[in-house]
């Protein structure tokens, strides 16, 4: 069997089958996020492996926008990793917050392209019935993780603070539409993100702060 199937069983864990791609997913995941919670450049290479295991996963799932989300991230590393290679001596500067107005057209951008694009993943099948033979499993509620946490990347590339509550709401929404589509492992590893998610919150709010004039 294909290694990187999602029915090969590289494990059990609790009657729980781990395939041997959401494992190296996961894994790859926790440690990309733990690295950038801490501001620390190596988030980046960390996410490639990420993005490529979790895509491969996901097209099987039929999470076909989160799939697309993967080539996504895979694109944005390169920006991200070039972006805090500039200022790699930098940890407690460089970060910012959004202006209100910034933040208001950032809501409504993102709530219009989640109505978009949950629209155009829920009739891909028909769209491309070749390469997508089966309907998208939760195409909305796949449309919200996949434009949200877009924004939250953009965001974190640039270093602005209020990423890290784009990726709190990612990471709740995520932990129901994983566990409902029966990927333990996934759900258990955005437990673990969401609670990252704070402590990068936490960490950047710290680091903020610490900058010459900021209060």
């Amino acid at each position: 069997m294909n290694p990187f199937s999602i029915e090969y069983v590289f494990f059990q864990l609790g009657g729980y089958p781990v395939s041997l791609i959401e494992l190296i997913g996961s894994l790859a995941g926790l440690v990309s996020v733990w690295w950038a919670a801490r501001a620390n450049i190596l988030t980046w290479p960390m996410g490639i492996i990420n993005c490529i295991a979790f895509g491969v996963l996901f097209y099987q799932a039929r999470l076909y926008s989160d799939m697309f989300l993967q080539l996504f991230f895979l694109g944005f590393t390169v920006y991200g990793w070039r972006s805090w290679h500039t200022r790699r001596e930098e940890t407690a500067q460089g970060i910012h917050v959004l202006s209100m107005p910034g933040r208001l057209i950032g809501i409504s951008l993102v709530g219009l392209l989640v109505l978009l694009w949950g629209y155009l993943i829920s009739k891909i099948h028909l769209i491309w019935p070749g390469l997508f033979p089966e309907p998208a499993a939760l195409p909305y509620t796949d449309a919200f993780i996949s434009m949200m946490s877009i924004a939250a990347t953009i965001l974190l590339g640039r270093k602005v603070l209020e990423s890290w509550l784009c990726w709190i709401l990612v990471d709740m929404v995520s932990i129901y539409a994983y566990f409902k589509k029966d990927l333990a492992v996934v759900g258990f590893e955005y437990v673990v993100f969401l609670g990252m998610a704070i402590f990068g919150w936490l960490n950047w709010w710290k680091l903020y702060r610490l900058q010459p004039g900021k209060k």
